[in-house]
């Protein structure tokens, strides 16, 4: 499909969601119906086909792109308490389905939720987190910032931005919004770690061993990460967990002769590790994963841009 065909097919989904939750008067819902079907008719295009809805509503683009987002009237109207319950459901159904790696259905799901409740700022900040995860960042950005716009208090929301800016490279905005997160939520370990990563980035600065030691830099992205000091300050946070340290003591006395039992406890504290390292600091570990990633590319001489396999 050209360009412009999608362009008229984003206009007639924004028009339909205008119709149905804009607040319009019956005599303008119906000029907007034969608006519709001109548009429809004129480029081959039809309002029900899902598919090509954008992942980003028209408006958020144009209000980001236009600088408009402080002005009150852009929000939408309040939604009815039958729109809000659908959409609940909707976002609940999108956070299954994150958690299946399901991404573009998360976003799907989460975009139907915001047409119908456009005024929730966690369906916003939830499909940024979605659309981080497939390396779409400026529309993470968009979402993000949207979700401010409604929700200024909200630590998530600042905590995707950065998350997105860092993974642009964009490291003095990527500062600048930990630094406002962890303003609002102070004893979150993860934005701290996310800020000083931040300026650790912008200051030039990344830990080496002196003395003789190794330089980690040598070592490509494993050295990058044993010598980053948030990737330490995590991992010890983890290893302190009993849990892991029962899994350990089950390592150290199992039976050599009992077929595997140390091997399955092993793999079994590497995946509790690896849960508690998720749950400690999501953005540090989806950074160290995109890092890798590069290093690979580079290595291999080419990307067919498929997101990791998890």
């Amino acid at each position: 499909m050209s360009s412009a065909k999608h362009l008229v097919a984003s206009i007639v989904h924004f028009l339909n969601d205008q119709m149905q939750n804009g607040g319009l008067a019956s005599d303008a819902v119906e000029s907007l119906e034969v608006a519709i079907q001109c548009l429809e008719s004129a480029y081959g295009v039809s309002g029900a086909d899902d598919s090509l809805r954008p992942t980003v509503p028209l408006l958020d683009i144009f209000q980001d792109f236009t600088g408009n987002l402080d002005a009150a009237d852009d929000l939408p109207p309040e939604a009815s308490p039958e729109n809000k319950a659908e959409a609940e459901k909707l976002k609940v159904e999108g956070n299954n389905l994150m958690r299946e790696e399901k991404l573009e259905e998360a976003i799907d799901s989460y975009s139907k939720a915001i047409a119908l409740d456009g005024r929730n700022a966690i369906f916003y900040c939830n499909r940024a987190a979605a659309h981080s995860k497939l390396n779409n960042y400026q529309q993470s950005i968009a979402d993000a910032k949207r979700a401010l716009k409604i929700d200024a208090t909200y630590s998530k929301a600042y905590a995707r931005l950065g998350l997105a800016y860092a993974s642009l490279g964009q490291h003095e905005d990527s500062r600048d919004a930990y630094a406002r997160a962890v303003e609002l939520e102070p004893d979150n370990e993860s934005y701290k770690n996310n800020l000083k990563l931040a300026q650790e980035k912008l200051s030039g600065t990344s830990p080496v061993l002196m003395g003789g030691e190794p330089n980690l830099a040598n070592l490509g992205p494993i050295g990058s990460m044993l010598g980053n000091s948030n990737l330490t300050a995590m991992v010890s946070q983890v290893l302190a967990h009993p849990y892991l340290h029962d899994m350990l003591n089950d390592i150290v006395s199992a039976d050599p002769q009992a077929g595997g039992g140390a091997m399955d406890a092993l793999l079994r504290a590497g995946q509790q590790l690896a849960a508690q390292m998720q749950s400690a600091n999501p953005e540090l570990v989806e950074q160290l994963r995109r890092q890798m990633d590069t290093q690979n590319e580079q290595n291999n001489g080419s990307s067919d841009g498929a997101p990791p396999a998890p």
